[in-house]
């Protein structure tokens, strides 16, 4: 088996997936009676499962500490943040680096919905998992 499968496995449910839906309150109109809930995201079974696989590979790997994925960025030239992240040339970034950027993805849906959304519609997410199917091909 190999090293990355885990991860790998996802490359085409996300090409050929619908990914997530934003959800929005069309139903109240803002007022105290019926306030109204802020947009979200909801993400498919497949993303779901893929954050979750994500975060087990890496507090089961010893390639990466998850909470580390900042520092290891900032050694590869690539900064935490959506522009840096997706002009990262991912073709000569080791599996670490790799991870990192995955993980970082991650933590940027915490603070602003949708920004996971950003990285997997611009194909980013799905170029990070191909270098991974790469590494092991090597």
């Amino acid at each position: 088996m190999k090293k990355y499968s885990a991860l790998t496995k996802y490359i085409n449910l996300l090409e050929n997936d619908n990914v997530s839906e934003w959800i929005v309150d069309k139903e109240n109109d803002g007022s105290s009676e019926r306030p109204m809930h802020l947009p979200f995201v909801s993400y498919s079974i497949a993303v779901d499962k893929l954050t979750d696989d994500i975060y087990k590979f890496a507090k089961e790997s010893d390639e990466i500490v998850p909470s580390k994925y900042a520092d290891i960025l900032n050694a590869n030239g690539i900064k935490c943040g959506y522009d840096s992240m997706m002009k990262a040339d991912a073709s000569g970034l080791d599996a670490q680096c790799i991870l990192a950027l995955l993980i970082a993805s991650l933590r940027a849906e915490r603070f602003c919905d949708g920004a996971l959304l950003g990285f997997i519609e611009s194909g980013a997410v799905t170029r990070w998992l191909k270098r991974l199917q790469k590494l092991d091909e090597a």
